[in-house]
């Protein structure tokens, strides 16, 4: 019988999972969206696994959001039957790998951003010659995608209504700007949020659903009684940016972390790690933070190079050559990006491999 290797006979750098925490996260939000009658469409762009998508939808997921159309592909073995591609289709070029997963699907929903942009989808739509479900997006301070006022939401809304493969069926909105809201200012700026998508929602018909996207206001968007869906992406993992910065999370919480080796100490004060940027992405806290120690010491990643991250902290002159240390990820999202798969653990124990099904799926 082969013995269950541990995370100490891992090699590193490498991205730990650990599961039970994750099922925990994805119990915890579908529980909220459960007690108050809101569907969760998770936005699949930060795990990119189909293993994970499973989970969500046995939780009680309606359906799940991506952010292009090869992650909805590569999210199609997890059985899902209903998809959001939540950014701006316009190459007409799509149009086949659309058809095909609607198909699939029983229900394919797609973004309406502009005016513009929403003419070229109309192109897209008619060649798949499939009837698509459309989700109009409204701007409330991201400065991204999204209609900035009425008149342009309403030119969206009649340009949809004319197109026969075409049907308008929510709003949505990305408020990614509250990422840089300070805790006690997080409530207010979500129902200003709100206020924001229902003006736009009321022009056009006060019969269609809002649907906010963010893991910092899931649950408290969820519990205003004011929206049907929430599109959370990170919240079944976390990082830094919930668990320290906007502490939606407790850092006990997170189920991502990533095993390093100190392999040099060159001078006082610093420690030198095999992971850099093409481990952590260069994403960090408004800090300047990439990484912290997950065990409580004083230590973070304050800079990356390809190969190599820079711990510096008033604990990092304990460490050794050889040493290995666990570390929390300033943004999860392109951690998973740049990894093939996760190692799933469970305690101390290994219990395999996940493939990132949609890495790289820029297209």
């Amino acid at each position: 019988m082969t013995a269950i290797p541990t995370i100490a006979e891992l090699a590193t750098p490498v991205v730990l999972l650990d599961r039970p925490r994750m099922e925990k996260n994805i119990r915890a939000m579908q529980e909220v969206c459960h007690a108050h009658g809101v569907e969760l469409w998770p936005h699949i762009k930060t795990h990119k696994m189909v293993e994970v998508a499973r989970r969500q939808l046995a939780a009680g997921a309606r359906g799940l959001t991506c952010a292009k159309v090869g992650e909805a592909e590569a999210m199609l073995p997890s059985g899902v039957k209903r998809i959001f591609i939540a950014h701006s289709l316009v190459d007409v070029r799509v149009a086949p790998r659309l058809a095909a997963l609607a198909d699939q699907l029983d229900e394919l929903r797609v973004a309406a951003t502009s005016v513009a942009q929403t003419e070229a989808l109309v192109k897209v739509a008619v060649a798949t010659n499939r009837t698509l479900q459309v989700m109009l997006a409204v701007d409330t301070g991201l400065h991204r995608e999204g209609v900035r006022e009425v008149a342009a939401a309403r030119a969206v809304a009649a340009i949809v209504a004319d197109c026969p493969q075409l049907k308008l069926v929510g709003i949505y909105t990305h408020e990614g700007q509250i990422y840089g809201a300070k805790p006690e200012e997080q409530a207010a700026q979500a129902q200003a949020v709100l206020d924001r998508v229902s003006e736009i929602r009321d022009a056009i018909d006060p019969a269609l659903p809002l649907c906010p996207g963010c893991s910092v206001t899931a649950r408290m968007m969820a519990a205003t009684g004011r929206v049907q869906v929430v599109r959370p992406g990170a919240y079944m993992f976390g990082d830094m940016a919930l668990a320290v910065t906007s502490k939606v999370m407790t850092p006990a919480e997170v189920a991502i972390h990533v095993l390093v080796t100190v392999v040099d100490r060159p001078e006082p004060g610093l420690a030198l790690i095999d992971a850099g940027s093409k481990v952590f992405s260069s994403d960090k806290t408004a800090l300047g933070v990439h990484a912290m120690a997950v065990d409580g010491r004083d230590i973070q990643a304050v800079r990356l190079n390809e190969e190599h991250g820079y711990l510096r902290g008033a604990d990092v002159d304990a460490l050794k050559i050889g040493d290995r240390l666990q570390l929390m990820p300033a943004h999860v999202c392109p951690v998973i990006n740049l990894t093939d798969f996760v190692t799933v653990v469970a305690g101390d124990s290994v219990e395999g491999r996940w493939s990132v099904d949609a890495r790289g799926k820029v297209q």
